[in-house]
């Protein structure tokens, strides 16, 4: 049964393709169903992959292949928060070793050009520290990089 909430991302005909990836790549994560349309349409004919219901990181989504014309960009993206840098290192890899792209402060594009935040938990702890200078050093060296270093914005916030 398909949640109340879902996310729908479309594909140009690589919903299933790209699913996979994120079971493979993410924890929690999996291809739940697949639906084939039950006739033709504007980019597709009968029988070709139409939806994928999938999970990712317990997050319920359906890929829709709706042909080219909508492109995904940065305005929405997947923040996956990482528990320490093998993790950090392992989700930022898998996904810019895959026809991904590299982007500032955390970000990165898969080969679809979905958005992904891999935003370690002490970064996060770190920008929204009490003490507004450790803080500040914190964001500031976050600014200058494109995956995190947790080791470089421990040191940054200690000043």
């Amino acid at each position: 049964m398909m949640s109340k909430n879902t996310i729908c991302l479309w594909y140009d005909g690589t919903a299933l393709e790209a699913a996979k990836f994120y079971a493979e790549t993410f924890p929690d994560s999996t291809v739940d169903a697949v639906h084939r349309a039950p006739g033709d349409y504007p980019s597709g004919k009968e029988g070709d992959v139409l939806t994928v219901e999938f999970t990712v990181a317990g997050i319920p989504c359906l890929g829709l292949n709706g042909g080219p014309m909508f492109k995904h960009n940065e305005a929405f993206s997947f923040q996956i928060a990482t528990d320490n840098q093998a993790e950090t290192d392992r989700l930022w890899n898998a996904i810019v070793s895959n026809d991904g792209q590299e982007s500032a402060c955390g970000w990165c594009k898969d080969k679809w050009g979905l958005s992904w935040q891999i935003t370690p938990r002490v970064l996060t702890a770190a920008i929204t520290d009490p003490d507004p200078a450790a803080a500040k050093r914190a964001f500031e060296a976050m600014m200058e990089m494109t995956k995190i270093d947790i080791a470089a914005i421990e040191a940054a916030r200690r000043g």
